[in-house]
């Protein structure tokens, strides 16, 4: 598959791209031997292969949920810096 000027541009575009005509040559050859790598492996037969999830084997090991003792809101807030009666108070952060 052959990568365009315009096709290139409307890519830069999107992705907030900038570059020069230099620039734009050697991006459109380079993207352009990228499509044609991944042609190559639509040749091949992936019928009995499995998909892949993850790159790894590891196995992420859950626990089960457990209600437990929480906080009632006097200790939560008792080593607040600042506090509000029943708030924690912080510094503004937007105008």
């Amino acid at each position: 598959m052959k990568i365009d000027v315009n096709t290139l541009r409307k890519i830069a575009h999107l992705a907030r791209l900038e570059f020069d005509e230099k620039g734009a040559e050697h991006m459109t050859k380079d993207m352009t031997q990228i499509l044609d790598w991944v042609e190559k492996l639509n040749e091949l037969d992936t019928s009995g292969v499995e998909p892949l999830t993850t790159m790894s084997s590891e196995e992420n090991i859950m626990r089960e949920d457990v209600v437990g003792e929480h906080l009632d809101h006097e200790k939560g807030l008792k080593n607040a810096p600042k506090r509000d009666s029943d708030y924690f108070r912080v510094p503004k952060v937007l105008e």
